[in-house]
């Protein structure tokens, strides 16, 4: 039995992922707006927030037409493979700058010196942590955005009595320095992203079929609760900072809502605000390294990158891929460790894979869009298209770190087509691989007796189970989980999974006269796959082989064997071998 890879994002984990770069939006965007344009800076924040909410509806729209996967490599690539790879790359781009603000502003709210060899120790431990494939980052990024909010709603209702004295200026310049200013502040996008690349193993919606399942409801629920919250409180927060007297300009750019909470409440809750702020942005920096390394083993399936770049470590997690999340945004931040510079960095990659997605998809008149729908999505994709060419003509720097991927990304997709074009010829050549073992579709009723064993190799505990299952007269499920810890479908099967057919093949010579059925399964988490087997297919027994992990490994990950034996419904007996 093949099962497809499983739908366990619901909308609470989204919605904590989409805070994670939604919300700490506020850290920077605040200080940087007030940077730019002083006590006229609210006008700025308001037309942002705007933006902003009018993205997110787009973007549930994106996710309503494309359950499995609506980012804007998957949304494009059936139009245009190279226009798809330019959206990634530009996504790769944001998310690179992403993970180095985020980690360096959190150090200045943490009133650390020298932020930047602060943001590299803490992004190399990033990359170390992702290395074994942590569990429950979505439950984690819950966690974390709880007590955000909670320190946002305190600081607003401090804030309204103090919005009788708020001081606003209109802006010099008439429009081209209104419109100059709101382009420097649009930031924090990048989320809408991550949601819809996670499209395709979000919860499906209650009444749609397996085999055509819609995730409408389930984006909705994490993007408008979010959308919600920022745009508001965001708003709000903008507005009170005008009650500040006499602020300078440049004070507080990377710590703003700190220095509100100090204000408006007193110093010890502004290092409250610094605290909880710090961690929400270290959330937002591990999302950004997930989300790279998603993007980048994606490309690699799809033959848009050099295979080398699936190959997955024991942990499931693609070892090329991570290795380049955790090295690029510590170039980065040691090339730009300017909260100012940063941002304007993370705008051009963000905003231009916005407006690629929204172009194709808005244009793509085979999409089923209501009429409302494709005007809006077009008005959108217009507003971003300008935005984007503004950033690339004021920005210089952002403009050559753009071209800069744009040009190394591309050069690394032609090298990954030539070897992969070699790797076929070889492929022509060589001897033909022995048939995969067939894995049926079951029909009828279940066995009677009948036991599960979890493998990850043709080891001692598969031969202990065929002999269980011989002394008990019962049928074998052999349940092969391959682990890959990435955000994204990537179309994983068992023709390509060598390992997974040596196990199969395995298993069926030595049964000697036992029933076999092989059971293939991807998941980020084979706790759950194992455990939901075994309940569907209602076994007598569940055998599982006893592994010698590392202190640090447990530590992360935590205990499966034990996980599992806690979960197990009374009925099943486990048996754990070795």
């Amino acid at each position: 039995m093949l099962l497809k890879r499983p739908r366990n994002v619901n909308s609470s984990r989204a919605a904590a992922i989409l805070y994670g770069d939604w919300g700490t939006s506020k850290a920077y965007v605040l200080g940087i707006a007030f940077a730019m344009a002083g006590y006229a800076s609210f006008y700025l924040i308001l037309a942002m927030v705007v933006f902003t909410a009018i993205v997110g509806i787009n973007y549930i729209w994106v996710c309503k037409h494309y359950p499995d996967g609506g980012g804007v490599y998957s949304s494009v690539r059936h139009r245009n493979r190279t226009l798809a790879v330019i959206g990634a790359l530009l996504l790769i781009a944001d998310y690179t700058v992403t993970a180095s603000l985020s980690t360096f502003d959190a150090f200045h709210y943490l009133d650390f010196q020298h932020p930047e060899w602060w943001a590299v120790g803490t992004l190399a431990l990033i990359g170390f942590m992702n290395y074994f494939g942590p569990r429950h980052s979505g439950s984690l990024a819950v966690a974390i955005a709880l007590p955000a909010v909670l320190v946002v709603l305190v600081l607003a209702v401090s804030a309204i009595p103090h919005l009788g004295q708020v001081h606003t200026v209109p802006m010099e310049g008439g429009f081209k320095n209104y419109w100059l200013g709101f382009v420097g502040i649009v930031l924090a996008l990048s989320g809408v992203e991550a949601i819809a690349n996670m499209a395709g193993v979000m919860e499906a919606d209650k009444g749609s079929s397996p085999d055509h399942p819609t995730v409408h409801i389930t984006a909705r629920r994490a993007i408008l609760p979010v959308l919600l919250e920022v745009t508001v409180f965001t708003a709000l927060l903008g507005l009170a900072m005008h009650a500040i007297p006499e602020m300078s300009r440049t004070a507080h750019t990377e710590d703003m809502l700190r220095h509100m909470g100090d204000f408006f409440i007193g110093p010890w809750f502004g290092r409250v605000v610094g605290l909880v702020f710090a961690f929400l942005l270290f959330s937002a920096a591990n999302t950004a390294v997930i989300g790279l390394v998603s993007i980048l083993y994606l490309l690699s399936r799809d033959n848009e990158m050099p295979r080398a770049f699936s190959r997955l470590n024991r942990y499931g997690v693609p070892s090329i891929p991570l290795a380049i999340a955790t090295v690029l945004p510590i170039i980065v931040v040691l090339i730009s460790p300017d909260v100012t510079s940063l941002a304007a960095l993370y705008a051009i990659g963000v905003v231009g894979a916005i407006t690629i997605n929204l172009g194709a998809c808005s244009t793509n008149f085979k999409l089923n869009l209501a009429r409302h729908e494709r005007a809006i999505m077009m008005a959108t994709f217009a507003v971003a298209l300008c935005v984007e060419l503004t950033i690339a003509y004021e920005k210089r720097h952002a403009l050559i770190f753009a071209f800069s991927v744009l040009a190394v990304g591309l050069a690394t997709r032609g090298v990954g087509r030539v070897l992969h074009t070699r790797h076929e010829r070889a492929e022509r050549i060589a001897p033909p691989l022995p048939e995969p073992v067939p894995l049926p579709a079951f029909h009828g009723t279940l066995p009677v007796n009948a036991v599960l064993v979890a493998v990850r190799g043709a080891t001692d505990t598969l031969r202990f189970a065929t002999e269980e299952a011989r002394l008990r007269n019962a049928a074998l499920y052999v349940l092969f989980v391959r682990e890959i810890n990435v955000s994204v479908p990537a179309g994983e099967s068992i023709a390509e999974d060598t390992e997974a057919r040596r196990v199969f093949e395995a298993a069926k010579q030595g049964a000697d006269g036992v029933p076999i059925i092989p059971i293939y399964a991807v998941s980020d988490s084979p706790e759950d796959v194992i455990l939901d087997q075994a309940a569907t297919l209602g076994v007598d027994y569940v055998i599982l082989g006893s592994t010698a992990r590392s202190r640090m490994v447990r530590l992360l990950k935590g205990d499966l064997i034990t996980r599992i034996a806690e979960r197990l419904p009374e009925e099943i007996k486990l048996i754990i071998y070795g």
